[in-house]
C-alpha cells in the first residue's frame, strides 16, 4: 500500500485545515519545500501537493511553492488545486509533477478529463471529495446534486490512473477514516482507490490495509504526520507489511 504525505499550500505556506474549511487552517511551515524533504528523508517515495488558493479561485497561486519542492525532493508527485484546463495540465506535466488531479472541473467538464487521460496516459487523477456522500467542489464551498459513487463510475473507461477519495468531514479532524464507505466505493470500481481524510494513528493504517483487496491502492497522510501521532518509519513498515 502506497503512504502518500501531504502538502496543503495556502498563501505559499504549508497548513492543515479542519474539515476543508479554509479560515480553520494551522501553518506548520513557512518554507514547503523544507517539509518536502524531511517527508523523502524519511522515506516516502510519493508526494500528495494541494494548491487550496487555486482551489478556490479555479487557477493555479501557489506555483512558486510547488516550483520549489519540485526542484528540491526527488520524489514522484501528484497535484491538484485550481487545475481546470488542457494548458494548466500540460504545464504542470512539463516541469515535473508526475500526475495531476482533477476535481472540480471532473464535475463541472467531464469531457476536459477524458481529453486529458487520452493526452496524458497514466498521469491524470480524478479527486472526488464528497460531503456526506455527496460531491462537494469549488475548493468544497460547494455541494452539488451528485453522488460521489455516481462521479466515480463516469471513469471507469477512461483512462484514469486513480480515484481520490476524500471525506470533508473527516479530514483533519483526527476522527479515524470512513473507511467503510471508501471500501463500498472501491469494491465497484476497477480504477485503484486512495483514501483520504481522517488517518489519525497507525491503527489506522491497519485497518485500511484489510480492505486493500477491496481496491484501496493507498492512504494519504496529513495532520497525523504533522503533529506526530503518525511516525513515518513505523507507518511505511506497516504499509509494506501482508496482513
Amino acid at each position: 500500500m502506497i503512504l502518500y504525505p501531504a502538502i496543503d499550500l495556502k498563501d505559499s505556506k504549508c497548513v492543515r485545515l479542519l474539515r476543508g474549511e479554509m479560515e480553520h487552517a494551522t501553518v506548520f511551515s513557512d518554507k514547503p519545500y523544507e517539509q518536502a524533504k524531511q517527508f523523502e528523508q524519511a522515506g516516502f517515495h510519493w508526494l500528495h501537493l494541494v494548491d487550496l488558493n487555486g482551489a478556490f479561485e479555479g487557477r493555479p497561486v501557489n506555483s512558486k511553492a510547488v516550483s520549489d519542492i519540485i526542484n528540491n525532493v526527488n520524489m514522484l508527485t501528484q497535484l491538484g488545486g485550481g487545475i481546470r484546463d488542457m494548458d494548466t495540465i500540460e504545464h504542470w506535466l512539463s516541469v515535473g509533477i508526475t500526475r495531476v488531479i482533477l476535481g472540480t472541473v471532473a464535475v463541472k467538464n467531464p469531457n476536459l478529463v477524458m481529453n486529458a487521460c487520452r493526452s496524458f496516459p497514466d498521469q491524470i487523477v480524478v479527486g472526488i471529495d464528497a460531503r456526506d456522500g455527496m460531491v462537494a467542489t469549488d475548493g468544497w464551498a460547494k455541494t452539488s446534486e451528485m453522488q460521489a459513487i455516481d462521479l466515480a463510475l463516469k471513469f471507469e473507461d477512461a483512462g484514469v490512473s486513480a480515484i481520490i477519495y476524500t471525506d470533508i468531514n473527516r479530514d483533519g479532524a483526527m476522527q479515524g477514516p470512513n473507511i467503510e464507505e471508501t471500501a463500498k466505493i472501491a469494491e465497484r470500481l476497477s480504477t485503484p482507490l486512495i483514501l483520504s481524510g481522517g488517518v489519525s494513528q497507525l491503527s489506522d493504517i491497519e485497518a485500511i490495509k484489510k480492505h486493500q483487496h477491496q481496491g484501496i491502492e493507498g492512504v494519504i497522510i496529513g495532520r497525523a504526520l504533522y503533529d506526530g501521532s503518525v511516525n513515518p518509519k513505523e507507518a511505511l513498515k506497516l504499509a509494506a507489511m501482508n496482513l
